[in-house]
């Protein structure tokens, strides 16, 4: 078995109505850098739509690449969670589907620099009884009104990946 890796861009996300995070670009010494900005203090999320092509059995791994906007020290709690669907099998109403029960990860600013890259991984157990092609919501959020969440300061969310094993 072999590993399929899909990115999640951040200029990809889609967003709810509200408690979503800023997306933003920072021109840089030598090329841009764009991400996602989830504020300290708020819950916010995004979401991904992609196709489990290939998929074969076993959990899926999330990782969160992200940065602090200027903090050097603190705690970021990040969750995950998918939905899945079946076409022409599943009959639940696509708009009223629910999420399966997400999973967390609270992952430490390493120090020193502020924009430093930090790699969050969430392993997605609850799978919502995902199959190979099926279409998949992927959520990503920050919880930063839990206790756990210390970095104050916005995190950036500069690209999502998910793995899983392949049939």
């Amino acid at each position: 078995m072999a590993n399929v890796r899909l990115d999640l861009a951040p200029e990809e996300a889609c967003f709810l109505a509200s408690t979503f995070p800023q997306i933003d670009k920072v021109n840089g010494s030598n090329f841009p850098v764009t991400g996602l900005r989830f504020d300290a203090a708020a819950d916010e999320a995004a979401f991904w739509k992609i196709d489990s092509f290939g998929y074969g059995s076993g959990n899926v791994t999330c990782e969160i690449l992200w940065y602090a906007e200027n903090a050097t020290s603190g705690v970021v709690r990040w969750e995950a969670a998918i939905a899945a669907i079946t076409p022409d099998t599943d009959s639940q109403d696509v708009t009223t589907d629910g999420l399966a029960t997400a999973q967390t990860v609270d992952d430490t600013h390493l120090g020193t620099v502020g924009k430093r890259v930090h790699k969050a991984s969430v392993t997605i157990s609850n799978l919502d009884s995902i199959a190979a092609d099926d279409i998949v919501w992927v959520r990503i959020r920050r919880i930063g009104s839990n206790g756990a969440d210390t970095m104050a300061n916005d995190a950036w969310l500069i690209q999502g990946r998910l793995t899983y094993s392949d049939a």
